[in-house]
């Protein structure tokens, strides 16, 4: 039997896994509680992982197309990097603040907005008018990525029991699935029409998701406005930038040189002062204090460590298969080619989701989070053994798809059923917010790692660099297990995983 402490709110220790009426983990129970908003609209559930869908195809288009945005743009290959980097830099801020919006009244005006600044995005970074210009239209479309957590909490809200739990995992899932889905598109499109194409199918791509959207989309429950916190969004957002420009520029301009010290010590005050905000303000941008628990912390971090471990693969593997084979590593793989590569991570992504719920209902979860981040170990492990034929690689990329998979389709439920419904948008932002920054850092060391490792007047990296990265990836993939393993047995009787 679960408990209710004082004041009628159960914490996350208390609550039981699954209701007499079938309340989702989490959901209180007592009276007055919020409810869901009746019968869903028809396709609901459909519309929200495809729109999660396409904006984690237009988020990550960067990926494959980095060697071709610096051929077409005659920049480095690590400034090109940081058509994908900034996404998620934009990403990191813009999650939490839609958070904060859907929260209240207007999340459906809010996630259309979103989709539109993502078509708006995709035309521009489509238009041929500069690398600058590119850049500024992939911050835009940076927007889309704090739909996801609005779509779990629309999902939460007009859905129940299983229905609601399969839903928010397939919308987990999505994040990560849809990447390798639309790469090979992308490639095929940017094969036959040359690089601003791809962006081109972006844009209608995403204008479709907004116009199911407006004939979908339910009204949020009735709740008051969020006010939003602009000095967090300044502070978040100056750590953030501060911080990746040294990661990524700290080898060329010198990491004892005075600007890359300077933004240094700007990033560590900036996250310092960000963090003391969030803990004073009544109404943070990202409500640190949704974390508190030994189990909402380590599913928070968590989606940390494997954003950062799943993007060290992700961000090079596409480069790492274009490389001429002259390099002495490389398959000289055409842009869909390497999209392709990508299908078996997203295919077995999708397959291990159910799978490692299945596991975490019969052992618990702090049995079936760590096996899926051992998986994505190993497959990170085999990538530092550089693949001799590109069908090796895409082996390699199914097995890291099993342990993303596994590892992504449970947090979510852990993190839901930590916090009341009101406030499902600003944790599963903070969720997003750390998977995005991980996501962020990783792009951003791969540009810093294969920049170290490229000699003097060669045009590519050493394979010593792929491999570097592929190790560090499993180092932190370990990491996670360890961590996600020290789980309070007791939680893991009291979570019912999503499905």
């Amino acid at each position: 039997m679960s408990r209710t402490p004082p004041g009628g709110r159960r914490t996350a220790e208390d609550t039981a896994p699954v209701t007499s009426t079938g309340a989702a983990p989490g959901t209180p129970t007592t009276p007055g509680a919020p409810t869901t908003l009746g019968t869903p609209p028809r396709g609901l559930v459909q519309v929200l992982v495809s729109t999660v869908a396409v904006v984690a195809v237009i988020s990550s288009l960067g990926a494959p197309l980095v060697p071709l945005i610096a051929e077409t743009h005659d920049v480095p290959v690590t400034t090109a990097q940081w058509a994908l980097t900034v996404t998620f830099l934009v990403g990191a801020v813009a999650t939490p603040v839609l958070g904060r919006l859907g929260d209240g009244p207007h999340r459906r005006a809010v996630m259309l907005g979103a989709l539109a600044v993502v078509v708006v995005g995709s035309t521009l970074a489509a238009l041929p008018l500069g690398f600058g210009w590119l850049l500024a239209g992939r911050a835009l479309q940076g927007l889309g990525l704090g739909l996801a957590p609005l779509a779990m909490a629309t999902a939460r809200d007009a859905l129940s029991g299983s229905r609601q739990r399969g839903a928010i995992a397939a919308l987990s899932i999505t994040v990560v699935a849809g990447v390798g889905l639309g790469y090979p598109v992308a490639g095929l499109v940017a094969d036959l029409g040359g690089l601003h194409a791809a962006f081109w199918f972006g844009a209608a791509v995403a204008a479709l998701a907004l116009a199911a959207g407006a004939l979908v989309l339910p009204p949020a429950r009735s709740a008051p406005a969020r006010a939003i916190d602009v000095p967090g969004a300044v502070l978040l957002g100056t750590a953030l930038s501060a911080g990746l420009l040294v990661l990524s520029e700290g080898g060329a301009w010198g990491w004892t040189s005075p600007r890359v010290l300077a933004l240094a010590a700007v990033a560590v005050l900036a996250a310092a002062s960000w963090a003391a905000w969030a803990l004073r303000t009544p109404t943070p941008l990202v409500d640190l204090r949704l974390a508190r628990g030994r189990w909402a912390a380590t599913a928070h971090l968590a989606s940390l460590l494997v954003g950062l471990a799943n993007y060290l693969l992700l961000s090079s593997v596409t480069v790492f298969a274009q490389t001429p084979t002259g390099s002495g590593y490389g398959f000289g793989a055409s842009v869909v080619t390497a999209g392709l590569v990508l299908v078996p991570f997203s295919l077995a992504s999708v397959a291990a989701s159910r799978s490692a719920r299945a596991l975490s209902d019969r052992f618990g979860p702090r049995v079936a989070v760590p096996a899926g981040a051992v998986v994505l170990a190993a497959g990170l492990g085999l990538y530092a053994l550089t693949p001799s034929s590109i069908w090796l690689l895409g082996a390699v990329m199914a097995v890291a798809g099993v342990g993303t998979g596994a590892v992504f389709a449970l947090l979510p439920t852990l993190v839901v059923a930590a916090v009341p419904p009101g406030e499902t948008g600003s944790a599963m932002s903070l969720n997003q917010v750390l998977r995005y920054v991980g996501f962020a850092t990783g792009s951003a060391a791969t540009a810093a790692v294969l920049a170290a490792t490229t000699a003097d007047g060669a045009a590519y990296p050493s394979a010593g660099g792929y491999s570097a990265l592929a190790l560090a990836g499993s180092g932190v993939a370990v990491l996670t297990a360890l961590v996600t393993r020290l789980l309070p047995p007791r939680r893991a009787a009291t979570v019912s995983p999503a499905g």
